[in-house]
């Protein structure tokens, strides 16, 4: 299996603590800090900044008291490399100014370094872009949000510290606007939402699924067109948990086009990745306050298959 996303979230340390009776009301950074020995307060304030710990599927501030009995969860990312080098690789830059910008990133590109992958990501290519750009940990400047290797579209970089507080803090508030076009095999209802969790799969340690005691996960979606036996959807996510698209559709029964992971063994319409782009970018800019939308057109591989697909049904 070769999906560097799956891959990292192997690398990565996944936790649930339950809190003992005898420490309730204790600070949650001091508690976690003591109850794993291998991370220091401040890393474990870095875990809670980015939204790492999660108390009853939602993320939490260090000072939060715990009480007995709480289940919290904490992702500790893989170990990388402190070096990072810059690379002058080409990126479509959508928008930039001194706080932001918005990249349209392709597919086959990996977000951040993770082992296995030090060199060619996102942030190599951002690195040689901004020299400057040194926010949000030595590992992932810059990074706010993810897309899977193999899933093209839009994701917004932060330029320094204040701007990154900014977006996470929107991020987790839910005020980010995503939304994704998928291709997937089967007609569903005409609009949808899936309210399912999402963790490992039990019976594969390489992917993620539904299960009951995984991490709060919504995605909505609405039929765009219908081609034969697949559906262009418009997909909008209310969180952002690993493969969270993908997971639901192939639990709702259509999955996504090309998807090496959770789609069907058989190949689908020529294509070498899952049909999956993130179109449209909505935020609140971290300067100004003001309401700002990206759009990236779907790339050409993508358009290509609806073309396809488009011909065949006329024909018909």
């Amino acid at each position: 299996m070769n999906d560097a996303s799956v891959m990292e979230w192997l690398d990565a340390d996944e936790r649930v603590v339950i809190v003992p009776a005898e420490v309730s009301g204790e600070r949650i950074d001091r508690f976690l800090a003591a109850t794993l020995p291998d991370l220091s307060r401040a890393q474990v304030q870095r875990l809670i900044e980015q939204g790492m710990v999660l108390c009853a599927g939602r993320p939490t501030r260090a000072s939060q008291p715990v009480r007995a009995g709480m289940a919290i969860h904490v992702t500790i990312p893989p170990p990388v490399p402190t070096e990072l080098v810059a690379e002058p690789i080409p990126l479509d830059v959508v928008y930039e100014d001194a706080d932001i910008a918005v990249i349209n990133k392709p597919a086959g590109m990996v977000v951040h370094p993770a082992p296995g992958h030090t060199r060619g990501t996102l942030v190599n290519a951002l690195l040689a872009r901004y020299p400057d750009l040194a926010v949000g940990g030595e590992v992932r400047p810059g990074i706010v949000h993810r897309l899977d290797r193999d899933t093209s579209g839009l994701l917004v970089i932060a330029r320094h510290d204040a701007a990154l507080r900014a977006l996470v803090e929107q991020q987790q508030a839910r005020r980010m606007r995503k939304i994704y076009q998928a291709l997937v095999i089967g007609r569903p209802p005409a609009t949808g939402t899936i309210d399912a969790p999402i963790g490992r799969d039990p019976r594969d340690r390489l992917r993620m699924a539904v299960v009951s005691d995984g991490r709060p996960a919504r995605t909505h979606y609405r039929v765009i067109a219908t081609f034969g036996d697949y559906s262009l959807l418009e997909v909008q996510l209310e969180t952002g948990r690993t493969h969270q698209i993908r997971v639901h559709l192939r639990h709702l029964g259509y999955p996504i086009v090309g998807d090496p992971v959770y789609g069907p063994r058989r190949a689908h319409l020529h294509l070498s990745r899952q049909f999956l782009h993130a179109g449209e970018l909505g935020l609140f800019h971290p300067r100004d306050g003001q309401w700002r939308q990206f759009t990236a057109p779907l790339p050409p591989d993508l358009s290509s298959v609806l073309n396809h697909l488009q011909m065949v049904a006329s024909t018909h």
